[in-house]
């Protein structure tokens, strides 16, 4: 598979929060996806459902979470593992303010006495631009960030 262009991105997103990420170069989507939000909000609901067998989405965390949860080798801490992919899973608290599509792509939880987000963004299938359709699952790979709020 071919590895994307990546670049630095500074600014606010769609939701007008700021945000600093390294992402790859993305191809312009329309305002609406053919299926709608309905549709996406139902992967992004699947894909959270089954984070453990994500098919041909990816599963990410940053450093800091990384740093939260410890170090997991020969199962040291894999418990604290175990509480953060449950909370983003069983994450509902879905609103206007968190949620203004109806996508169900971006949730704010607290893990370890700590303020984080996860937040899911779409791709093409073999990660080297933005999905055209974010609602249609064979076009799309969906990546899925966990990060604490203070490193976005």
């Amino acid at each position: 598979m071919p590895r994307p262009s990546c670049r630095l991105s500074k600014g606010p997103d769609r939701r007008g929060q700021w945000q600093e990420t390294i992402m790859a170069e993305q191809t312009p989507q329309s305002n609406q996806a053919k299926g709608g939000a309905a549709e996406i909000a139902r992967l992004n609901d699947w894909l959270r459902e089954h984070l453990t067998a994500p098919g041909n989405n990816r599963i990410v965390m940053t450093s800091g979470i990384a740093d939260l949860i410890g170090d997991v080798s020969r199962f040291r801490n894999f418990r604290k593992r175990a509480e953060l992919l449950r909370a983003v899973r069983d994450f509902d608290g879905f609103d206007d303010a968190i949620d203004p599509y109806g996508e169900h792509d971006l949730g704010r939880f607290r893990f370890e006495g700590t303020d984080c987000y996860w937040k899911i963004d779409y791709y093409n299938y073999d990660l080297s631009a933005g999905s055209e359709d974010p609602a249609d699952p064979f076009k799309t790979t969906r990546i899925l960030t966990i990060m604490r709020v203070d490193e976005r």
